[in-house]
């Protein structure tokens, strides 16, 4: 039985990267993730596209990628770093706006995962 292929969009610290196969090998695309006209050429429709863009406007970014080139029942998923968008609000609030914001660009959330940092917080390098 062949192997289902899963094309993938990551972005990464608003560049763009393409992964084809389940695999790791895939083809940088070195191109501003605001701008997706720019390397609308380049790619097909794919069936995910991950952001991991920390910026202030990543829901739109996310939902301008999607938009180009998520295939129907496509899935979008996206890494929201709170600080990154607004340090001054807490997380929760962040949160919260930035869901509003893809629902707002016909997103379904269907999970939503907190990560916690682990370890304790280091002060000036010390581990102590």
């Amino acid at each position: 039985m062949a192997k289902k292929r899963t094309n993938v969009i990551r972005m990464y610290s608003n560049h763009l990267s393409f992964n084809s196969t389940f695999t790791y090998s895939y083809v940088a695309i070195v191109e501003d993730a605001r701008y997706p006209q720019k390397y609308r050429m380049l790619l097909s429709l794919v069936d995910v596209v991950f952001a991991d863009v920390a910026q202030p406007d990543q829901a739109r970014i996310v939902a301008l990628n999607a938009h180009q080139f998520l295939k129907d029942g496509g899935h979008a998923v996206i890494s929201i770093k709170a600080n990154c968008i607004d340090s001054l609000v807490p997380a929760e609030v962040v949160f919260s706006s930035e869901v509003e914001k893809l629902k707002a660009e016909r997103f379904k959330p269907l999970e939503q995962l907190t990560l916690e940092v682990s370890s304790p917080k280091l002060s000036n390098g010390s581990t102590h």
